[in-house]
């Protein structure tokens, strides 16, 4: 039977219960078990592909197409395992299969009620990953412990730990312990009155994890081992770091996370060293230099709305042994002033919907190309070098992507980009998202080969829109070239140029791949030609 490992959250939000709980998955497959990453989200949203990212930041995709919080970027930065639909479970989505179960008459008539049949359901969820034989299933709840909208699913996990027995369950709850700099005294209270909440819901936390800005003294830690009935060794300090959120396994391990769990579980594993956890530190900590590379986005004051692209680039950068300084760069801006790209080394457009700031991208693309600027476009970012090759070079003055006809209340004339049934002169709409991992076939003798190292790859999409092939003939025959195709559908899937630096565009989102540990090929080779361009 596999083991459950469940990860609550007190005081405050955005305490870093994904990286938490994404680090603890590290230093259990580090100690030879296999793992997998759940991710319980209390909001009404079936899941997150509609929510704004001024909300909920980026969507993060599975190779299986689900649309899911971006903690399981973090689960999959941090452990290398796969996610899945079966990762990231909402409350909306267990409200709406219980209720369409009700209409079908599943319950025999009787009375729904939240306990025992969303209780019920939120554990059949849980219990399929199962399945997939794992040694232990890591479930991070979101929120924190006394939100109304998380109570059920607390009780769930309490019935589960009863459900699979003592030595099959643990509970780890991390909570913040304030510093009040005018009193300059710490405080313990707020996190007995979490784990005080949490008892009364009938969950006793086996280990808990603070959260502080400051050195936590014996006198805290006994203080809160008392109040809060957890062994002093079970409590566990995780100040903020200084340098990077990848310390964080390196933090947890020293203080014997993985053993306490090991212990608890009654499983014998050796320990062993995070060897290549301790190199990728030592490297962020000592860099060889720093490359400027501008991001330009429509969500450019949001850090999480593009979490993965500057992930991504910090991966590229440690592959370099440098550290990558992200500038953030509004596509409106630049509508007006595109000389702001003067000051980075390379320049990334991430993906994206609507259309404000499309014209600023247009630009950052026209900029990269004419000053040989390394470029690497993503999704919308193709588009956009699509849209700039054929205006600036092929001479379509008025092509345009068919995305924003409707806003911009006219017929694009020239539609290099535009939906597969438009290809098909189909009149109806009808297009679907493209969502999941997607095969495409690399041209040999490219940039993208060079990278990747092989013909065939697979990369994760989340897109509708797609370069148009009637117009791939001219592009092509002006000097674009088509580096990567899907051989299903045959739609274009990477484009390059021929005479620059490094210019390279894929239709997919090669960020959700990549790791600290093992940097995606495209982030690793477009910071490469950064630094090379800013030297």
């Amino acid at each position: 039977m596999a083991k459950y490992l469940i990860v609550t959250g007190g005081v405050v939000s955005s305490l870093g219960k994904g990286i938490t709980a994404a680090s603890i998955g590290r230093l259990l497959i580090n100690r030879g078990l296999s793992i997998r990453m759940l991710k319980l989200d209390p909001y009404l949203n079936v899941d997150p592909g509609t929510m704004s990212p001024y909300q909920h930041g980026e969507v993060y995709v599975t190779d299986d197409g689900a649309e899911t919080d971006l903690d399981l970027g973090h689960y999959e930065r941090y452990t290398g395992q796969p996610t899945s639909q079966r990762s990231n479970i909402t409350a909306g989505r267990i409200y709406w299969d219980v209720l369409h179960k009700e209409r079908k008459g599943d319950y025999l008539g009787g009375t729904v009620q939240m306990i025992p049949h969303i209780s019920n359901e939120i554990k059949a969820k849980i219990r399929r990953l199962e399945e997939e034989n794992p040694d232990v299933i890591v479930i991070e709840l979101g929120g924190t412990v006394g939100d109304i909208e998380g109570l059920i699913f607390l009780e769930a996990l309490r019935q589960l730990g009863t459900d699979v027995g003592r030595d099959n369950s643990m509970y780890i709850h991390l909570t913040y312990v304030p510093y009040i700099k005018a009193a300059k005294e710490v405080k313990t209270k707020p996190t007995q009155q979490s784990v005080a909440k949490l008892r009364e819901i009938g969950i006793m936390p086996h280990i808990l994890v603070c959260r502080t800005e400051v050195d936590l003294t014996e006198e805290h830690l006994e203080k809160l081992s008392m109040f809060c009935n957890v062994p002093r060794s079970c409590v566990i300090v995780e100040k903020d770091v200084e340098t990077s959120i990848y310390e964080i396994p390196l933090v947890l391990a020293e203080q014997g996370v993985d053993e306490l769990i090991l212990n608890h579980f009654r499983i014998a594993k050796p320990t062993k060293p995070l060897k290549d956890w301790q190199k990728l530190v030592s490297v962020i900590k000592n860099p060889k230099g720093t490359v400027k590379i501008g991001v330009v986005g429509k969500y450019s004051e949001l850090q999480d709305a593009y979490k993965s692209v500057y992930e991504a680039l910090y991966h590229g950068g440690y592959a370099a042994e440098y550290k990558v300084d992200i500038v953030k760069i509004a596509a409106e801006d630049i509508e007006t002033n595109p000389d702001i790209l003067k000051t980075v080394a390379g320049i990334l457009i991430p993906g994206g919907f609507g259309s404000r700031g499309m014209e600023g991208k247009i630009r950052a693309a026209q900029y990269a190309r004419e000053n040989n600027i390394p470029f690497l476009g993503i999704c919308l970012g193709l588009q956009c070098a699509v849209i700039e090759f054929a205006r600036n070079v092929c001479g379509l003055a008025n092509a345009h992507t068919t995305e924003f006809d409707e806003e911009r209340g006219i017929k694009t004339e020239h539609p290099v980009v535009c939906l597969l049934e438009e290809q098909r002169t189909v009149t109806e709409k009808g297009g679907t998202m493209r969502l999941g991992a997607c095969p495409c076939v690399l041209e040999k003798d490219t940039k993208a080969f060079s990278a990747y190292g092989e013909k065939k790859i697979s990369e994760r999409h989340r897109h509708r829109y797609e370069v148009n092939n009637n117009y791939r003939e001219q592009l092509e025959k002006n000097g674009l070239i088509v580096s990567g195709t899907n051989p299903e559908i045959g739609v274009v899937e990477m484009i390059e140029l021929a005479d620059h630096p490094w210019f390279v565009a894929t239709q997919a989102h090669p960020e959700l791949k990549s790791q600290p540990v093992l940097p995606h090929p495209l982030f690793r080779d477009f910071v490469a030609a950064s630094i090379q361009n800013s030297l």
